[in-house]
């Protein structure tokens, strides 16, 4: 048998290394007749036709416009009680938190000095009111005197000056008697208001003077309690020209949610009692009180809340605010579904949010398409193919339910 030189032979592989390359070629193949041109799914996806675009149908609403303002609780009545008698202080008579009505006794003052005033007083009032019984019966007796000639006139001006003097002498010892008691009676220090009865500023032996600075206590009145909410005063001028030009309707009364520190809303009736005169030279706002029921004492003064307030109503649409955008300029913007089914945009005058939708007086008209979904790279005059959809209270876009047919 005559070989074949080894230059001359060629290599054999074997079979299964020649079917991999070749069953790679062919899924690769078959992969790219199934996937279409353009791939992905969804609205806004891209592809040689028109783009589908979520949508939801423009509507004319009354809308309420609430705005959200901060403030601070104010107490509806507070008293720094001050002594208006000095001396040592005997009796502490409340308990810390307790509820006090006017006249509830607080505190007790030495009295002993006070109680010798009045004994000095009265005897005072008894020797002026004798000495003008005396100077009332000698001026009978030279009036009788006089009648019969007995009696000069020299003597009959001295007793009616006499009598005059002892009369205002009287009144005097009767008014220092009242004033006496007076101060014995402030030896017990009584609250002015009603209300809660805060800690003590001093204790038993602690020596304090008439009309001090210092209280001795703080009784604060919380049920009602007032609520300050501040509003720029710029903002005020703007609501006040919407209401004058007729774009906004006032609500004959104010309603009011406030937000509690520990981020929890609660509704409460309040009343209007009065906005401030002047404007903050600090803040550039003013000041506006509300009265509410704060029966459950669930609202301290010096507590900063959230006031919600709804200031009025308008005929508006509501348009999402995951469908608008800002242009360059800062103008709100969004996408419509236009004539033949293009994309335009358009520029919207919003007069504030509700409800994580803007509120809506110019730009758009009942049945305008907005285009909520499918807003990658779109552009004006892009084919569209709207399709309804809803948004639900987080924001997100949700199919339109399915109208149920009737059965067989």
């Amino acid at each position: 048998m005559t070989r074949k030189p080894e230059s001359q032979m060629k290599p054999t592989l074997p079979l299964r290394h020649l079917l991999t390359p070749l069953a790679i070629l062919l899924l690769s193949a078959g992969m790219a007749i199934a996937q279409p041109m353009g791939g992905g799914g969804g609205f806004g996806g891209r592809s040689a036709g028109p783009t589908q675009v979520g949508v939801v149908t423009a509507a004319v609403e009354t809308v309420a416009l609430t705005e959200v303002i901060p403030g601070r609780a104010v107490a509806f009545q507070e008293s720094a009680v001050r002594p208006r008698v000095g001396g040592m202080i005997t009796e502490i008579l409340y308990v810390s938190g307790q509820d006090v009505t006017v006249g509830t006794p607080l505190f007790r003052i030495e009295s002993d000095t006070y109680e010798a005033a009045v004994l000095s007083a009265e005897a005072t009032l008894t020797q002026a009111t004798t000495a003008r019984d005396n100077a009332a019966t000698n001026l009978q007796r030279l009036e009788q005197l006089s009648n019969n000639n007995a009696a000069t006139r020299t003597d009959m001006d001295g007793a009616r000056a006499t009598f005059a003097a002892a009369q205002a002498t009287l009144v005097n010892a009767q008014n220092a008697l009242d004033d006496a008691q007076r101060e014995l009676k402030w030896t017990t220090v009584s609250s002015p208001i009603d209300g809660i009865a805060g800690l003590p500023a001093i204790t038993v032996g602690d020596i304090v003077t008439a009309n001090q600075t210092t209280g001795l206590v703080n009784v604060t009145r919380i049920d009602p309690i007032y609520v300050d909410l501040t509003e720029p005063a710029a903002r005020l001028l703007s609501v006040r020209t919407q209401i004058e030009q007729g774009q906004l309707s006032p609500k004959d009364t104010v309603d009011v949610t406030l937000t509690l520190d520990d981020g929890r809303s609660t509704s409460f009736t309040g009343a209007l009692v009065a906005p401030e005169v002047a404007i903050s030279q600090t803040t550039a706002s003013q000041t506006i009180r509300f009265q509410f029921d704060n029966p459950q004492r669930r609202i301290l003064p010096g507590m900063f809340v959230r006031g919600e307030i709804t200031i009025g109503s308008t005929d508006a649409v509501l348009v999402p605010q995951r469908a608008t955008s800002r242009a360059n300029d800062g103008s709100l913007t969004v996408w419509v579904v236009g004539a033949g089914n293009k994309s335009e945009q358009r520029t919207l005058t919003s007069m504030g949010v509700t409800r994580n939708s803007w509120i809506v007086t110019e730009g758009l008209i009942a049945g305008d398409q907005i285009i909520v979904d499918g807003l990658s790279n779109m552009q004006a005059g892009r084919d569209v193919v709207p399709v309804p959809v809803t948004i639900n209270a987080l924001g997100l876009v949700e199919d339109v339910p399915a109208t149920p047919q009737g059965g067989n």
